[in-house]
């Protein structure tokens, strides 16, 4: 991907040299549940918000300032560059296929842990969207786990994560995003895991939409970037994930779709480049 040198978003918050503690407490999970939403962050690298939310956060103490080293700044200059292209092409979608102005998000970096609207934001929660302060939070250690720890390697796989978090953006400004976790509440943890699927089955989409404009847009995908999209959509499925953890795996325990599901919505969204072909809800087959 053709990003240094480029133009960074202003909508990035640095708390990395603040250090921080890990904010997250397990209010109302325990034992092998909290293990299970931990595990959900840490590998999926994708919202988790509606799993921490109701679990409460425990005072984040000041910590020891922290020096950034030149990859710490390399990667927080990436994030900066990639999100402001999701700003110019979700702007630009926005007003063409919905008549609508596009609000940005803002991008939270820190490292260890810090607190958000939604509860603790630490390195095991992983990159994840909150929809109360409109912010994702994401720790840059992340694209090393995805790359040594899952195989989804290079830096399209990585702005893949933060396009994916900015789908779940897009959802909450349009109002899904709300409406699904208000019907998850709702309902049973099987069909509040089948609703999980499906929100993130269609954020997956709306980053192949991005990775389309970025192509042909912006012209900053290079050779082998969508490939690498399209491989960090597989390897962090949910069955290739249960697999790699040692386990069969329980489809009814699935809350953001199999490997196959999730390349595939973002090949749909790579291929037809229109948000109404993203209407994972809607869908017989997903």
């Amino acid at each position: 991907m053709d990003w240094r040198g480029r133009r960074g978003s202003s909508n990035i918050e640095d708390r990395r040299r603040s250090g921080g503690g890990r904010g997250a407490r397990a209010g109302g999970i325990g034992g092998v549940g909290l293990i299970a939403v931990l595990m959900i962050g840490w590998f999926l690298g994708i919202d988790v918000s509606p799993l921490l939310q109701d679990q409460g956060s425990a005072p984040t103490e000041p910590g020891t300032a922290v020096e950034l080293t030149d990859e710490d700044r390399a990667a927080g200059e990436f994030v900066s560059v990639v999100l402001a292209d999701t700003e110019e092409i979700w702007t630009a979608v926005f007003r063409v296929q919905l008549d609508r102005t596009y609000r940005p998000a803002t991008l939270v970096l820190f490292k260890e842990g810090t607190r958000s609207a939604c509860g603790g934001a630490s390195e095991a929660t992983g990159p994840f969207y909150c929809p109360a302060d409109r912010k994702i939070y994401l720790d840059t250690a992340f694209f090393t786990t995805l790359e040594r720890r899952l195989g989804a390697t290079g830096d399209f796989a990585a702005a893949y994560v933060v396009a994916h978090e900015i789908g779940h953006h897009v959802q909450n400004e349009l109002g899904i995003l709300g409406e699904a976790n208000r019907i998850r509440q709702q309902s049973s943890q099987a069909d509040s895991n089948a609703i999980s699927v499906r929100v993130e089955l269609q954020a997956d989409c709306l980053s192949g939409i991005w990775a389309r404009e970025a192509s042909e847009t912006l012209g900053v995908v290079e050779r082998g970037d969508l490939e690498e999209a399209v491989n960090a959509a597989r390897q962090i499925g949910d069955d290739t994930l249960q697999r790699s953890a040692g386990q069969r795996p329980m489809p009814h325990t699935f809350t953001h779709g199999t490997s196959e599901q999730r390349s595939r919505w973002f090949m749909t969204g790579l291929q037809s480049g229109q948000m109404a072909d993203c209407d994972t809800f809607a869908a017989d087959r997903l």
